[in-house]
């Protein structure tokens, strides 16, 4: 429960405002002067002041440095007549977080009460949150307390110190390669090359060249002898990303180098031993790439001595607010940005949002959205317009009564609009642009489906 203290030397609105607010659900404290104010605010952790401006001894405006002071996060919403309107605005340039005129209606006092409150709320999360990626909540740059997340760590713990073969499956986008650099730079192998080279990215010939490397005159362009990935990482550990892309001629020479640590280059005959730990990833199911006779059944049983399976962000969402206090601190620092927050409607759209696209995409989304934002706050109009996607939209039709078209266009339109509404957190306008149709267009069509 928020915490809101009230100041005012009127005492009947003392009496008024804390009845209304214990109403809403809030816990009230009352003081009749600033100097009172002071001496709750030093004992007691609170989540809003609500002030008078006028008072004697101490007036709001002078309250309000003292709290900005020692502190400056804490929201203060200043009450103020309609003579001293200056004072509010000068209130707002010296941190207050809002002012609203007496008499007022009890309305606008709970928007403005309740949109303070989950500001203060969001930003104390936000730095809870940091807070915990550096401690229980991290695995070097991996982050999550999610228990597919925690089961992860704990194998990445139970097999760094060993010479095991590691196979990672998991989406694109998942983090493969931070799983393999955790269990490299926790193990003994730290000081010693971590050698990483996607198989996808490489022609047959090419990649059985990077990977053992190649004798002077071995084909045409080999003007100079070249150490392959495996002599490179020799000590250390070989990162062969996208496993399922290798050819199946290369995939026999893998093979051997795994029993047995030894290999040629391309066009020499002297053979060369090695001291490499091997981590392997893909996003392709391996085990039915066999049944298909597209991968060696005996390469795959070497490789999958441990497997770690990453499951996508749309799995492990509580993970979200985590990754989401990381980017933002990592991309404000860079872009010299100060403490940011994001809103609660941000909050809640990046954490339902199902990132076919994984920690990727959503680490990109961050990073553009503390980018463009015009101030120290994300907003819902800060996040890329691509994410705004009606891919998932369900419409039930019943086939039955497909011949009645206008009907079941009907039903189409206002499951789209509901759509548009519900990714635009009711914003009119912003549902609007998403559906390409002017806003009274958009208001029309509501009162048309009784949406309104």
């Amino acid at each position: 429960m928020e915490t809101i203290l009230i100041v005012d030397d009127e005492k009947n609105y003392l009496v008024v405002l804390s009845a209304f607010l214990s109403g809403e659900g809030y816990e009230t404290l009352t003081a009749d002067n600033a100097h009172r104010a002071l001496e709750i605010l030093a004992s007691t952790d609170l989540d809003l002041v609500l002030t008078d401006m006028k008072m004697p001894s101490m007036d709001g405006i002078e309250l309000l440095r003292h709290i900005k002071e020692e502190h400056p996060d804490l929201p203060v919403v200043m009450m103020t007549g309609y003579g001293t309107v200056e004072k509010a605005v000068e209130a707002m340039q010296l941190g207050a977080f809002n002012f609203i005129l007496k008499p007022f209606q009890n309305e606008t006092l709970k928007q403005i009460v309740k949109k303070a409150v989950d500001a203060y709320s969001v930003l104390k999360e936000n730095r809870r949150l940091v807070g915990a990626l550096e401690t229980k909540y991290h695995f070097d740059n991996i982050i999550g307390k999610s228990k597919p997340m925690q089961a992860i760590f704990d194998t990445i713990q139970k097999i760094a110190h060993t010479k095991a073969t590691v196979l990672i499956t998991g989406e694109s986008g998942t983090g493969k390669e931070l799983i393999a650099k955790a269990i490299h730079f926790n193990s003994p192998r730290r000081n010693k090359p971590f050698v990483a080279i996607s198989c996808a990215a490489l022609t047959e010939t090419l990649l059985e060249s990077e990977l053992f490397g190649h004798e002077k005159g071995a084909f045409t362009g080999a003007t100079a002898m070249k150490k392959g990935r495996f002599e490179l990482a020799d000590g250390g550990t070989l990162f062969l990303d996208e496993i399922g892309e290798v050819p199946a001629s290369v995939q026999v020479k893998l093979l051997r180098v795994l029993e047995e640590m030894t290999f040629e280059r391309v066009g020499g005959t002297r053979t060369i031993a090695v001291d490499v730990r091997l981590i392997a990833a893909t996003n392709k199911d391996l085990k039915a790439e066999v049944e298909q006779h597209r991968f060696r059944e005996d390469l795959y049983f070497r490789l999958n001595v441990v497997h770690i399976k990453l499951p996508p962000l749309r799995e492990r969402s509580e993970d979200i607010p985590l990754l989401i206090a990381h980017f933002v601190n990592k991309y404000a620092r860079e872009a010299n940005k100060g403490e940011m927050t994001i809103s609660p409607e941000a909050m809640r759209f990046l954490c339902n949002h199902r990132w076919p696209g994984n920690v990727r995409e959503f680490e990109h989304a961050i990073e553009r959205a503390v980018l463009l934002s015009k101030g120290n706050e994300i907003t819902l109009d800060d996040l890329p317009n691509d994410l705004m996607s009606f891919a998932d939209l369900e419409i039930p039709i019943d086939w039955q009564k497909l011949s009645n078209l206008p009907e079941t266009l009907d039903a189409i339109e206002k499951r789209l609009i509901q759509k548009a509404l519900s990714l635009s957190n009711n914003v009119q306008s912003r549902a609007a642009n998403l559906l390409g149709i002017p806003r009274n267009n958009l208001h029309y069509r509501l009162k048309k489906h009784n949406l309104l």
